[in-house]
């Protein structure tokens, strides 16, 4: 029987690839991003290659009332969901308190309250079932705090430390939960955050392909955390921030971000 994956985000960059993965290993999906027509291309695309159906969910997950509003249209259709993919997610450049806050409001409401609320949603039945999988994408970025990107390493911790907490929670449950940490990708947030502008962008920018088959392979066999898109020195530089003198690291990352002039 083809299992069904959910994703969010999945017009481009990693939500795209995890779909072609999924579609790939002969599975169906409900696609779900603001962009109809490229949603439309790519389930025009799988369907056509795969052999496979995709049903199409053109939704704002900035919106507070959008994560209901999947999950009745999924009743409604009668679609029961496999893994959950939380994908969708951006970033934002600049001081705190210069920031737009209706951006960060916004960015909050996406990677945190969407991605909490779609899984609380979805979960109870995976629970009755005793079935699934779950893949939050969340960011190196969470490890550590991040000057000029505030907001977004918060939200990033706190999806690594929400995946992980019920992902114990569930232990004793054939459900798994996985944070998928990805370090700089070929995506369009990177355009979007204005991330494209700095140092971290220059070296080292992984393809989306490549972190999106880490995640997929992870959450497939129920690991805990993936890193990937990232060198071994970087991935040891990361490991070993939470041990180093906290100034150090911040200082570290803010120059890694800073607009280059």
């Amino acid at each position: 029987m083809k299992k069904v994956a959910l994703i969010t985000g999945a017009s481009s960059g990693i939500g795209k690839e995890l779909a072609i993965i999924h579609a790939e290993h002969g599975g169906d999906l409900v696609l779900i991003a603001r962009r109809l027509e490229k949603l439309e291309r790519l389930k025009a695309q799988l369907e056509s290659d795969h052999g496979i159906s995709v049903h199409l969910i053109v939704k704002d997950l900035t919106k507070h009332e959008a994560p209901k509003e999947i999950v009745d249209e999924l009743n409604e259709h009668g679609i029961i969901v496999d893994y959950l993919i939380n994908n969708a997610g951006f970033g934002g450049l600049g001081l705190f308190h210069e920031r737009d806050w209706e951006d960060d409001q916004a960015m909050i409401q996406l990677n945190v309250m969407a991605l909490t609320e779609l899984t609380r949603r979805i979960l109870p039945g995976m629970v009755d079932r005793n079935s699934g999988r779950i893949l939050n994408v969340s960011s190196t970025a969470g490890i550590v705090p991040g000057p000029l990107q505030a907001v977004y390493y918060a939200t990033k911790a706190f999806v690594n430390s929400f995946s992980n907490a019920i992902a114990e929670e569930l232990h004793d449950t054939k459900i798994t939960v996985t944070a998928l940490l990805p370090g700089a990708t070929e995506t369009e947030f990177a355009e979007t955050s204005g991330m494209d502008k700095t140092s971290l962008f220059d070296r080292n920018v992984a393809s989306a392909r490549i972190v999106a088959e880490a995640g997929y392979d992870g959450m497939m066999i129920g690991k805990l955390d993936v890193i990937a898109g990232i060198s071994t020195f970087q991935k040891f530089q990361l490991l070993i921030s939470p041990i180093m003198p906290k100034k150090l690291v911040l200082t570290q990352i803010r120059k890694l971000q800073e607009v280059k002039k």
